[in-house]
């Protein structure tokens, strides 16, 4: 008999840390499967995907999760050996942990040169693609991701600087589809509404884990940085509890977020017809400018967004000024205007109709 178990041959119950209780707790709040599969963890190497790491293999001895643990963990290419070293750090935290790790290596700083894209905005797309790949491999239905409460702040707040509504000032979802592997990988964010930086770096401490530390994180360069640095601390002088306040207007946004899409689907659906002439390339349905017209400010803007991104396969560069360009083309009775697009793309009004044309190639 195990030196764990009792005479009736149960075992006793395994005492969790808080930590570990907690995100227990939004493991299950957010419906995650707690039995069989592999889940993979992305680890950085800083404090809170240590913490994320440590506290699934926590839940995972306790009984909690019967889930399989694989970590995946991508050098971006610019931090130089500092990032070499993020990565061989990941490696041995791993195999300590009996884990098998995925290693990936990217040029991030070319990538974004090519695509015109900031470093952040590429080193984004570059990770979710690792991650997406890595979970196909692995033949994960879950991939998780450390972000706490503090990045939802910083991420609401950057969206609030640059003029974003709704969608963006939503910030980041706990639980969305991982696009780029399809449906059925489910990307997570188990800290996202709870977890404090302090908390994570604490119970890392209490693991006997010294986390790595990004120099990237520390450089004002950033806007990130600066946000993280400066703003919010002013802004606690104001509401101690700021960064909780403001993840929670980002989830009470991305409810009236979700609103708006289905009423602007329900528009699309009902502002589309098939048996239009066809003038367009064929990627998204006419649309019929009566139905567009009539409809609330809010749910047409949404509409046409989701009707362009459709059509141009992403949203990318596209600003609130462009769909005002196309707004424009419901008003009155003529056609033969036209809407350019970022990219090449355009909207043409034809008499009753708005026709998506894609890039010339």
């Amino acid at each position: 008999m195990g030196d764990n178990a009792r005479v009736d041959g149960t075992r006793p119950k395994v005492r969790l840390s808080e930590f570990a209780r907690r995100l227990d707790a939004e493991w299950r709040r957010l419906g995650l499967p707690a039995e069989g599969g592999r889940v993979v963890v992305a680890v950085s190497g800083g404090a809170d995907s240590a913490a994320l790491l440590l506290a699934c293999n926590e839940l995972i001895r306790a009984g909690r999760l019967s889930a399989s643990l694989s970590v995946a963990h991508l050098d971006h290419g610019l931090r130089g050996s500092a990032g070499a070293e993020d990565a061989r750090w990941v490696a041995r935290l791993s195999s300590d942990l009996g884990l098998e790790a995925e290693i990936g290596r990217a040029a991030v700083g070319q990538r974004a040169r090519a695509s015109r894209d900031n470093l952040e905005q590429a080193a984004r797309r570059e990770r979710y693609e690792f991650l997406a790949r890595a979970a196909r491999e692995a033949g994960a239905a879950v991939v998780l991701t450390a972000h706490t409460l503090d990045d939802q702040a910083e991420t609401f707040l950057l969206a609030l600087l640059r003029g974003g509504g709704a969608d963006g000032l939503g910030a980041m979802r706990p639980v969305r589809a991982l696009d780029t592997a399809g449906p059925q990988v489910t990307l997570a964010r188990p800290l996202l509404r709870w977890a404090r930086r302090k908390e994570t770096e604490g119970y890392c401490r209490a693991r006997g884990v010294a986390w790595r530390a990004d120099a990237m994180n520390e450089d004002e360069r950033y806007a990130r940085v600066r946000v993280r640095r400066r703003l919010l601390p002013l802004l606690e002088t104001f509401n101690p509890r700021v960064r909780e306040a403001l993840a929670r207007t980002a989830e009470l946004l991305r409810a009236d977020s979700a609103a708006l899409d289905e009423a602007a689907a329900r528009l699309l659906e009902g502002a589309s017809d098939e048996r239009a002439p066809n003038e367009g390339d064929g990627r998204v349905p006419p649309l019929r400018v009566e139905a567009l017209a009539g409809a609330a400010e809010a749910v047409r803007r949404r509409a046409l967004r989701l009707w362009l991104a459709a059509g141009r396969g992403d949203l990318r560069r596209l600003e609130l000024r462009h769909v005002e360009t196309v707004e424009r083309l419901l008003a009155g009775a003529r056609g033969g205007r036209v809407a350019e697009l970022p990219g090449g793309c355009s909207v043409v009004r034809r008499r009753r109709w708005l026709f998506f044309r894609g890039a010339k190639g």
